[in-house]
């Protein structure tokens, strides 16, 4: 028994009973990606529609590129967790969420195979066109829950998402000698690039103090936009991409 029509007509429905009612009258206005961290797709499926795991998400896409629809997209599913964008805390709330079939690196970390990232890209951009989804909305299970989380982590081709069309990016800055902030830090500059981080989304204090936190949300945001090298120390390149990044949501119409 099917339950529901998908949302992705190309989806395969098998129901998860882990779902409920958006809250506060929220729409989906965000993307989430996650790998599934499991050894297998089959494994993941049964998971996320098992009551006793109380988790789930809209879709997930196995490496051959098969989409499975587990959540209706105008419900509320259980994949964000303890998780922030925008000082919003409810992410489940104003979010569909993909599971992407991949061990993770508990397991090996392997590539995203291109027929899955295929599909992904495809997923994305159906749900981007049904919700009006900002571009810098499309984002990482690491980026609303830094530390608690690092997937789909550094191997995610977001640049392949972002030539179709789906997700913010922009050149990552050069990696080179010079000054760094770095733990323990603290002062006007560390101020900066805090708020720099607040103001793209990510949840961090302005402290003008370089504290555990700061390096986490560095480490997430390197992860996504500057991935050749995440060590949580803002070095030149970081502080220049997060600049260009910001810099280039300004031009970016409103949806």
């Amino acid at each position: 028994m099917s339950g529901f029509l998908p949302d992705q007509p190309s989806a395969e429905v098998r129901v998860s009973p882990n779902f409920g009612p958006r809250r506060d009258t929220l729409r989906p206005d965000m993307i989430v990606l996650h790998y599934t961290g499991m050894a297998t797709g089959a494994g993941a499926v049964a998971w996320l529609c098992d009551p006793a795991s109380e988790v789930s998400s809209h879709y997930l896409v196995h490496e051959d590129g098969r989409v499975v629809q587990m959540v209706r997209e105008s419900d509320r599913a259980w994949h964000a967790g303890k998780s922030s964008w925008f000082g919003r805390t409810d992410i489940n709330s104003c979010s569909v969420g993909i599971e992407i079939v991949n061990p993770g690196h508990s397991l090996g970390y392997p590539g995203f195979p291109r027929r899955q990232i295929d599909a992904v890209t495809d997923l994305c951009a159906g749900i981007v066109q049904r919700h009006a989804i900002a571009a810098q909305r499309v984002l990482a299970h690491s980026d609303v829950a830094p530390g608690r989380k690092v997937d789909p982590g550094e191997k995610f081709p977001w640049k392949t998402l972002f030539a179709a069309g789906i997700g913010h990016l922009v050149p990552a800055a050069p990696i080179r000698r010079g000054a760094v902030l770095k733990a323990g830090d603290i002062g006007g500059d560390v101020e900066a690039l805090q708020s720099m981080l607040s103001l793209y989304g990510y949840g961090v204090e302005i402290s003008a103090a370089f504290d555990s936190q700061t390096e986490i949300v560095v480490e997430a945001f390197q992860r996504h936009f500057r991935p050749r090298l995440v060590d949580g120390v803002a070095d030149g390149s970081t502080i220049r991409t997060l600049q260009r990044l910001l810099a280039s949501v300004k031009a970016i119409p409103a949806a």
